[in-house]
């Protein structure tokens, strides 16, 4: 990714990138604080894991913030330590960690530090410094956490480490599958017990966090103390019968590219790599230098929809590692003109969901896979 995006108060009126995620950062505070209405719970964590779902993890963070939001979350200690040297001071909790992973800078910097095994608890407690820690446990979901026939124990010794002043247990967290509402009600079930244990050996006010953004707007019984809201503060629906207008959120990134060649064909001009595409008259094609080496989804190829000044058209023929055409028919096209791949439908162009949909896939990966040669570029 070029530019730099941690500088949220970049110029976007002046002359435009050749290729170019512009992000609304209004957008974004927007989204936090109707998240925080519709939830209605203590505390709002903006989750700005993966460079903040392709929108770059500072300027989101900040523009979440003054949405709203009191908490922050990241996967790795180095994303965490990202939001800190750019001068972040709310809480950030960091919660994947490989085996050799050191908690000592983490610690120093005020990060809170997610722990989901009895290994790295101790691993924690004896780094130097006294953390801050979140207890994961694995209620229904089959991925990290602590096994359900384990909690007991790993929460008595996480009390013991505690009140030698090793460490501070600050909450207590699991995720849903969202694998519908019973499901869903298992997994309240198996973090009650969890957090009857942890009162029962000491462990108390406890922050407790179970949904993001699916569970939080539609199952209010796993919303607790704290959700932690990641692909909606973005402006996209988790759901897939439900839109992004439908939930009140506006999407916040725009994908878009300048036109760099136009030429008029025959008909029966062959596109792109293997023909896969043919002309049926004589036609102008465009072409747009993003492919999926920006992470423009090779699976949308003949499909995916692209707006040229207020048309929308379609992917003529495979997408390329570099770039794609766009049988634009006898429209008055340019070269300079803007391609915009999706950005908020209010616009009247596509949206993610668009092209997730014609790729085989989910709005968080068209937009958390954009890098390549894209500048980001930010607007408030």
């Amino acid at each position: 990714m070029t530019g730099d995006p941690s500088a949220s108060g970049a110029d976007a009126t002046s002359a435009r990138p050749l290729r170019e995620a512009l992000v609304d950062l209004s957008a974004i505070s927007h989204n936090v604080a109707a998240l925080r209405r519709a939830t209605g719970t203590g505390h709002l964590m903006a989750v700005v894991k993966a460079r903040g779902y392709g929108h770059g993890a500072v300027p989101s963070a900040r523009a979440a913030v003054d949405g709203g939001a009191d908490w922050l979350g990241v996967v790795e200690i180095a994303e965490a330590l990202e939001l800190r040297a750019a001068g972040i001071t709310v809480p950030v909790l960091a919660w994947l960690h490989g085996p050799e992973a050191r908690f000592e800078e983490a610690i120093a910097e005020g990060i809170d530090i997610g722990v989901g095994s009895l290994a790295q608890l101790e691993a924690v407690a004896h780094s130097a410094g006294t953390a801050s820690v979140h207890l994961k446990v694995d209620t229904g979901l089959g991925r990290g956490g602590v096994a359900e026939g384990d909690t007991a124990r790993v929460l008595e010794r996480a009390a013991e480490l505690e009140r030698r002043g090793l460490l501070r247990i600050r909450g207590l967290f699991s995720h849903l599958a969202n694998a519908g509402e019973d499901a869903d009600a298992a997994q309240v079930a198996v973090f009650d017990q969890a957090a009857a244990i942890a009162d029962a050996v000491g462990l108390r006010d406890l922050i407790r966090h179970l949904a993001a953004t699916a569970g939080a707007l539609r199952a209010p019984s796993t919303r607790f103390d704290l959700v932690r809201v990641g692909i909606g503060i973005y402006g996209l629906s988790p759901f897939e019968h439900a839109t992004s207008a439908d939930l009140g959120l506006r999407p916040a990134l725009e994908l878009s590219a300048a036109i760099v060649s136009v030429k008029r064909v025959a008909a029966g001009t062959g596109v792109s790599y293997g023909h896969t595409y043919r002309t049926t008259a004589e036609t102008t094609l465009a072409l747009v230098p993003l492919g999926y080496a920006e992470g423009v989804p090779r699976q949308a190829s003949g499909a995916g929809p692209v707006s040229i000044n207020g048309v929308t058209y379609r992917v003529a023929g495979r997408i390329a590692m570099d770039q794609f055409v766009v049988d634009v028919g006898d429209a008055p096209v340019a070269v300079g003109d803007r391609a915009v791949l999706f950005g908020d439908p209010a616009t009247g162009v596509p949206s993610a969901d668009d092209w997730a949909r014609e790729a085989g896939t989910i709005n968080y990966e068209i937009v958390t896979r954009l890098g390549g040669r894209i500048e980001h570029r930010y607007r408030s």
